[in-house]
């Protein structure tokens, strides 16, 4: 009933064969295979084997087909046919036998063994990625991967490293650490070795609101490691090196932020209107209409300027405006009460905006009313929108004709809304002193053409949903929030908006201890190792399978538990050495142990 699930791993060494001067192009004589690329960042069906995220190629069976081929594809089928999972195509999970399994790995490795001069190959061949072959586990070791991983220098290809995985279910495994220890010795011969351990604790995951809305993809880790370990599980010492590990994605509906996401979203909308000529109005989210909206604006700020006292009023306005579209991220971010005229008009307006006609008819109203002198508002400084430059005029009684057509409503729009939250950014950094003026020029800056300015304002809007999920969930010392907005500005100064970005965050075990000291850790390993290349044992408890293309009988839960919980207790076990691998693997649905 054990999942055991090993690897043995042999390595055989090559001659130096000098510099390579041509590529080998790797293929089967039979269409029973298929070859994926997974490339480094990509999704890794061996992420819970192997710890390295490296370009691969991972080998499949072929789905059987319903059709007859036509001739071309007989044809093309003499090949193996290689994917490119970048290109999101979904073939399945399909192992092959283990015999055909070991087939390719023999052609794989041959392929590159400079020795093997019958088959007539130009010497030296370039080294491919490491292959990893699918295997369906019907053998008695029950072998769920086998593969190959070449071993180079610059200039050739010096041996090749074999893998086998094997998995069987276990319910009844335990170990302890002395057990490893003397196990390691005993099978490598050897008086003296370390032991170093691993922790990851989840810190925080986000959960679906419904069956409906999905859960965002934002998580929060914690990697903990040190030496010496003492035990199986140990706690790890407050003297460990530890590494926070943040991935945030924007817009979560329960979040501080989600009101100014959507300001995001609708300036988004704008933009690809103008990049597009098509734009795709979102609903409107107020009782009345955005004309209704605008005009009452503009007559309480005209009855304002009646009584003589409008910088007054109009700040108090703003103050109430500013409250109610900012209330939802007041725990967090100071509540602004400067929001000028422009500011005001843009809250209005991206929350009722339905149409063009709106557009148009909206800033009519706005046109209208500054040049009969029915209101003198207030702006800030430095804004270079148009509607912005018409205000300014207005005060000398003075304006340019403006034409209501084409794009200029929704490049309006847009300006004063970029502006709008430019400011609210520049309020949260410079207020909670994590950042200046210079640190955020380039988000801010108007020197770029408009589509580079949202691009980079939707940059510094992720800056500030990594920035705000670790105040509520981590709550760290101003000196780490200080870090991590750094770390962040500094990596969208040089690279383009990515969401699936896991930004890493050095911090000290003593500042956080209360959130990991009590808890059980996601993933748990320790590694034995005798100070020579490639002879280690490690021992891992994850809360992940190790295989995601086999099933494996699992006992029944009892009746007081809840049948999504299981009480199979699974083992990973590998062994990795420089002349051979071995390990053992088992799995379970929160508690797999894995020994390498």
């Amino acid at each position: 009933d054990k999942p055991r699930q090993g690897i043995k791993k042999q390595t055989c060494h090559f001659p130096d064969q000098g510099p390579h001067s041509q590529s080998y192009r790797f293929s089967s004589s039979c269409a029973d295979v298929q070859v994926q690329l997974i490339s480094k960042g990509q999704p890794n069906p061996l992420k819970n084997i192997l710890h390295e995220n490296e370009t691969m190629f991972i080998v499949e069976k072929v789905p059987l087909e319903k059709e007859e081929p036509s001739h071309v594809e007989e044809l093309q089928s003499e090949e193996t046919a290689i994917s490119d999972l970048s290109t999101g195509e979904n073939v399945g999970l399909l192992a092959l036998p283990v015999g055909r399994a070991r087939q390719l790995i023999g052609f794989y490795t041959m392929a590159h063994n400079p020795n093997m001069t019958h088959l007539k190959l130009n010497r030296p061949v370039a080294a491919l990625p490491p292959l990893w072959v699918r295997c369906d586990g019907s053998d008695p070791e029950g072998i769920s991967w086998l593969g190959a991983e070449l071993l180079s220098t610059s200039s050739s290809v010096t041996g090749v490293v074999l893998y086998m995985v094997t998995c069987r279910v276990d319910k009844n495994y335990s170990v302890n650490l002395e057990d490893l220890k003397k196990s390691h010795k005993k099978r490598h011969h050897l008086s003296t070795l370390t032991a170093s351990g691993f922790a990851r604790y989840e810190l925080f995951k986000s959960t679906a609101l419904d069956d409906i809305v999905a859960a965002s993809q934002t998580t929060i880790t914690l990697d903990v490691s040190w030496s010496p370990v003492d035990e199986i599980l140990q706690t790890p010492p407050l003297s460990s090196a530890a590494t926070l590990n943040i991935k945030v994605e924007s817009g979560e509906p329960r979040g501080p932020l989600s009101q100014l996401h959507r300001e995001l979203k609708f300036l988004l909308v704008l933009a690809d209107g103008l990049r597009t000529g098509v734009t795709e109005w979102p609903e409107s989210l107020e009782a009345k209409s955005a004309v209704e909206l605008v005009q009452e604006f503009l007559n309480e700020l005209n009855k304002l300027n009646e009584f003589g006292d409008s910088t007054k009023k109009d700040t108090e306005i703003v103050k109430n405006d500013a409250a109610a579209v900012d209330g939802s991220i007041e725990c967090l971010l100071t509540v602004r009460g400067d929001l000028d005229f422009a500011e005001q008009l843009w809250c209005k307006m991206s929350s009722s905006v339905i149409s063009y006609q709106d557009l148009v008819k909206c800033f009519t109203l706005v046109i209208q009313s500054l040049q009969h002198g029915d209101i003198q508002p207030w702006l800030h400084s430095g804004s270079c929108s148009l509607l912005s430059k018409l205000i300014h005029q207005s005060y000398h009684g003075t304006m340019d004709t403006v034409s209501l057509s084409g794009t200029v409503p929704v490049q309006m729009l847009l300006e004063i809304g970029l502006d709008k939250l430019k400011k609210d950014y520049i309020c949260f950094f410079i207020g909670q002193e994590l950042a200046s003026l210079n640190h955020l020029e380039y988000f801010i800056s108007p020197s770029v053409d408009t589509q580079e300015q949202v691009h980079r304002v939707q940059k510094l809007h992720h800056i500030l949903e990594i920035v705000v999920s670790c105040m509520l969930f981590i709550k760290p010392q101003h000196e780490l929030l200080f870090s991590l907005t750094q770390s962040c500005i500094k990596y969208y100064e040089q690279n383009p908006l990515d969401e699936q970005h896991i930004f890493q965050l050095p911090v000290r075990p003593t500042a956080i201890k209360d959130l990991y000291q009590n808890e059980k850790p996601q993933k748990w390993r320790v590694e034995i190792n005798s100070g020579q290349k490639k002879v280690k044992t490690i021992w891992q408890l994850s809360d992940s399978p190790p295989v995601d293309h086999l099933n494996f009988h699992r006992p029944a839960a009892p009746l007081s538990l809840p049948p999504s919980i299981s009480t199979c207790k699974t083992v990973v076990c590998v062994h990795i050495d420089c002349v051979r691998l071995s390990c053992l693997i088992s799995d379970s649905l929160r508690q797999n142990s894995r020994r390498i």
